[in-house]
C-alpha cells in the first residue's frame, strides 16, 4: 500500500502555508492513486487538527477521499484513505 506523510510541525504557525501543504498532498494522493496519506499536526493544544479536520471537511476536499481515521494511539496523527475507482475494479 502507497502511502504520503505530511508533517506539520515545521509549518505550525504559517495558517496559508498549512493549507497550501494539505492541498498538495491530497492532490498528489489523487493523481498518483495513494491509498494513505498520513497527516501529522502534533498533539499541542489540538487547535492545529481541529484546523486539519474543517480543512478535509470542505465539501470540495471531502469528494476526494474516502475516510478520515484519527489514531487511536497517537493523538497526533490523522489517516486520510482513498479509494479510486479503478484500483476498485477488477478484470
Amino acid at each position: 500500500m502507497a502511502k504520503l506523510v505530511l508533517d506539520l510541525h515545521d509549518i505550525f504557525n504559517k495558517g496559508d502555508q498549512i493549507e497550501k501543504a494539505l492541498r498538495d498532498v491530497i492532490d498528489e494522493a489523487v493523481a498518483k492513486k495513494i491509498d494513505l496519506v498520513e497527516i501529522i499536526p502534533g498533539k499541542g493544544s489540538g487547535q492545529l487538527k481541529k484546523k486539519v479536520l474543517r480543512f478535509l471537511d470542505q465539501k470540495e476536499i471531502k469528494a476526494l477521499y474516502h475516510r478520515v481515521d484519527k489514531d487511536s494511539k497517537n493523538f497526533g496523527r490523522l489517516f486520510v484513505h482513498f479509494q479510486h475507482k479503478d484500483k476498485r475494479r477488477k478484470r
